[in-house]
């Protein structure tokens, strides 16, 4: 049988791990010892290339949305605080269900290894123009912090080192001292805490393509259901 566009197949014949098996330790020890985990090539590279030419399709079609900040009533597009534009998870194809299958297996692993109580994971496609950024901000909302971990999958392969589009990883004590440069590059895998890691999206010079999801926790409370549907 012929695997396919999205599936590379083991010697023995079985799909290839979407994360690289090893890295696991790694982000457990750096989250529990820092907040943040930054592994290079830990995504499938045949399955960053299909989401990357399914993100790059729905970018060239108008099927993403701009990006908005701010939630319910607060929600806002302001494109001097943010210009990448988006299209949620949904699993219409097979790149996008393998994908969310594997962080289904991360949130299973972390609940078992550092007790976080996640309850599900959301992530969208994230598509910056030349010229896009995203400024210094948390992940999780105020008021509303159910958002416990983020995580970023980077799609494009053969990411110049003049490209700009990096992802600025800075200290929780102290918001502007820089810790890690994140290069946009296809297989690099960041995974941080919501609540307290800021970060930013420096402005790109080519297209940047990829995947930004939450691990979230549930925080319902009486007749309020928290994560929204």
């Amino acid at each position: 049988m012929q695997a396919s566009p999205s599936t590379t197949l083991s010697s023995t014949g079985d799909p290839a791990p979407v994360l690289r098996p090893d890295a696991l330790p790694a982000l457990v020890d750096a989250l529990v010892e820092q907040g943040w985990y930054l592994g290079a090539n830990v995504i499938d590279a045949d399955l960053c290339q299909a989401l990357y030419q399914e993100c790059l399709h729905m970018a060239e079609h108008g099927a993403l949305i701009p990006a908005g900040i701010g939630r319910g009533k607060e929600h806002n597009i302001r494109r001097d605080v943010r210009g990448d534009a988006i299209h949620w998870l949904d699993r219409e194809s097979q790149a996008q269900r393998r994908y969310l299958e594997a962080m289904a297996t991360l949130q299973q692993e972390l609940n078992q290894t550092l007790f976080l109580g996640l309850f599900e994971y959301e992530a969208h496609f994230a598509h910056y123009p030349a010229g896009a950024f995203y400024q210094t901000h948390l992940d999780s909302f105020r008021g509303r912090a159910n958002r416990v971990l983020s995580t970023v999958g980077y799609l494009n392969a053969g990411w110049p080192e003049d490209g700009g589009g990096e992802m600025v990883i800075y200290a929780p004590d102290a918001p502007h001292r820089e810790v890690a440069r994140v290069r946009p590059q296809a297989g690099t895998f960041a995974c941080f805490l919501s609540e307290t890691i800021p970060h930013e999206v420096l402005p790109t010079r080519l297209p940047r393509a990829s995947i930004a999801g939450w691990f979230r926790r549930n925080a319902s409370l009486g007749s309020v259901i928290d994560p929204a549907r």
